[in-house]
């Protein structure tokens, strides 16, 4: 796999946005994608050291709309600590738009 289909892009949340701040940067992932490729990926597209790699599944959930019954989608994130001193610009700048 490439490293542009490895990395989905960025969840953005308030927690993404927490965990930003202290060099721990959240993205969404393909499914079959291992943590080796992941660190390989955020490295070769952000030109930055990563220390650490965290993945999690997360599960679908029920939805409705009215009488019309489905799930979401099931996917995968990885949480990835850089090295000290290392941003992702994606991430900057972003925090004080209110």
């Amino acid at each position: 796999m490439d490293a542009s289909q490895i990395i989905i892009r960025p969840v953005v949340s308030e927690k993404s946005f927490v965990l930003a701040e202290v060099g721990k940067y959240t993205f969404r992932v393909h499914p079959d994608a291992h943590k080796t490729q992941i660190r390989q990926a955020i490295e070769e597209l952000f030109e930055v050291k990563v220390r650490e790699v965290r993945t999690a599944s997360v599960k679908s959930k029920p939805k409705r709309r009215g009488a019309n019954a489905g799930r979401t989608r099931a996917w995968k994130k990885a949480i990835v600590q850089v090295g000290e001193g290392d941003t992702i610009p994606i991430f900057q700048g972003l925090e004080g738009s209110e």
